[in-house]
Order: structure tokens, then C-alpha cells, then sequence
């Protein structure tokens, strides 16, 4: 046993390690959702692609270098990333008015659009996977969820 097992009481940790194995689920569940989203989004998106495209419309108008540091990725990764983002007309970049070295990025309105319609048919997704489900229970899952995402955050800060 290691020293942390050791030091949490059995049920605490067999309650930990249903967590861990739950997230682990939903977590490859995610990614897989993801590459669906983004096909659907444009049929020649990477499924990492999405989640950039997400950020960008989060935070736009957003710096590559940002982008980089928030997925936690070299330059040269988000830059490939980035590059197919607007071959596919997705992202448009205009020059940072503070720095004429930097660009910053923005969704065009064809990225816009196509995310919009993803968003839009992962969220009917979710109504039907959930719809038998107390609203009560769905909002406390969203409630759980974001207070795990803000923890989460935190601990990498």
C-alpha cells in the first residue's frame, strides 16, 4: 500500500477510486465527443482542432501564445493547429495593435456558424441523454461539474 492509501481510511479511498475511474470514462467519452463535434463542425477538422476553436471564440480575441499556454502545448503545436483552423476559413487573424509582431485570432463568421451548429446538436445530445432525468439532478451535475472544473483550474494555477 502506498503511503497515501495508508493514509486515508479504506472507504474514503475505494470512494476515490470510483471517481477516478468514473472521470476516466467520461473524460474518453469527452474526447470522443469532441472529435465528433469538430467533424461535424468541418468534415477535415482534427479532433484536437475543436477544443481550439471553442477557446478561440471564449477568448477572442485571442494570442497564439495564449492559446499555447492554456492546452498546455508548445508554439510550434498550436501553430500547425491553428494554420489548418484558418485553410479551413474558420479563424481570421488580424494584427495586435500592441504588438506588430503578434496577431490575434477570431472565429470568422463561417467558424462562428459551424460551431454554433455543432454546439447547438451537442446540446440537444445532452437534453436527450439526460430528458429522463429529474431537472433538479441535471442542474446539480452542472453545478458538481463546475465546481470540479474551477478546483481543477485552480490546482494547475
Amino acid at each position: 500500500m502506498t503511503e497515501t492509501q495508508s493514509a486515508v481510511p479504506v472507504d474514503e479511498y475505494e470512494a476515490y477510486c470510483a471517481l477516478e475511474r468514473q472521470l476516466g470514462v467520461l473524460f474518453r467519452r469527452s474526447r470522443s465527443m469532441s472529435a465528433e463535434m469538430g467533424r461535424q463542425v468541418h468534415p477535415e477538422l482534427e479532433p484536437g482542432a475543436y477544443g481550439i476553436l471553442v477557446r478561440i471564440d471564449e477568448a477572442a480575441p485571442a494570442r497564439p501564445s495564449d492559446l499555447a499556454a492554456y492546452f498546455g502545448v508548445g508554439k510550434a503545436t498550436i501553430s500547425r493547429q491553428l494554420k489548418v483552423l484558418e485553410e479551413l476559413g474558420l479563424i481570421g487573424r488580424q494584427p495586435d495593435p500592441l504588438d506588430g509582431r503578434a496577431h490575434l485570432l477570431a472565429l470568422t463568421e463561417e467558424g462562428r456558424t459551424r460551431l454554433e451548429g455543432a454546439r447547438l446538436a451537442r446540446q440537444q445530445r445532452f437534453y436527450a441523454l439526460l430528458s429522463t432525468w429529474p431537472q433538479e439532478d441535471v442542474r446539480l451535475l452542472a453545478t458538481m461539474l463546475a465546481r470540479f472544473n474551477a478546483l481543477a483550474e485552480s490546482y494547475q494555477s
